[in-house]
């Protein structure tokens, strides 16, 4: 038994001098590796070229015209003046239509009885005719069509009534009633065949009463003509062209 424990304790003794001896040899190898490590020279690296700084111009008073100019809270420091343009002239307004005063067509094309203003002239206007600054494009006898430059205006007839002239008209008193039934005037002497002086429209004249002459008569450059109407006979004077 003792020789085991002998055996055993010189085999221990062994294994701590290997190990000894290892460690040794691992420390001597890493003092010599720190060694050449510290005795290792790191190249030096060569230093940048530094360029040199960009010159800085010297400061020029037009850079700040800007500035100056465009000051929000001195309006008064900007050199360009503006000039608002000029505002378009308002449209023109159309005039007043002219008043319509009768209407009548006897075959020969429409005849509208109008005058330029209230109470002016009456006079028959035909197809194409200007009145004033309109022109009469077409016309029956409820609606008439006009031409105002480049506008065309479609209005009913009883828009265009004068109503000034009618409403004076009917306060106008009525004449007197007679009394006695007044004797019944002579008959008129036959007329002339010639043109009445009462015009009726564009080259238009009325007829006389009592013109009997018979129809294509020629007389003072007008001719006349019948047409038939549901209320009779209608006699008017053309002129001859």
């Amino acid at each position: 038994m003792k020789h085991k424990l002998l055996l055993l304790n010189l085999l221990l003794l062994v294994l701590i001098v290997l190990a000894g001896l290892e460690l040794r040899r691992r420390w001597h190898e890493e003092k010599v590796y720190e060694e050449q490590v510290l005795r290792k020279r790191i190249p030096v690296a060569a230093p940048p070229v530094i360029q040199p700084a960009p010159k800085v111009a010297p400061v020029a008073p037009a850079k700040y015209a800007d500035v100056a100019s465009q000051m929000l809270f001195a309006k008064d420091r900007n050199p360009n003046v503006f000039v608002e343009p000029p505002k378009p002239p308002p449209p023109e307004e159309m005039p007043p239509l002219p008043f319509y005063y009768g209407y009548m067509d006897f075959g020969g094309g429409p005849t509208v009885m109008m005058a330029e203003k209230a109470g002016g002239k009456q006079k028959g206007y035909h197809l194409n005719d200007a009145i004033g600054s309109f022109r009469l494009l077409a016309v029956n006898n409820r609606e008439v069509l006009f031409q105002w430059k480049d506008k065309k205006v479609l209005k009913r007839l009883d828009e265009l009534v004068d109503k000034q002239a009618a409403v004076a008209a009917a306060q106008s008193p009525p004449a007197a009633v007679a009394s006695k039934p007044a004797a019944a005037p002579p008959p008129p002497p036959p007329a002339e065949a010639k043109p009445s002086a009462v015009s009726i429209g564009a080259d238009l004249k009325a007829c006389q009463p009592g013109d009997s002459s018979p129809a294509g008569t020629i007389a003072d450059g007008y001719k006349k003509v019948t047409s038939a109407t549901p209320f009779g006979q209608s006699c008017r004077w053309e002129a001859v062209k």
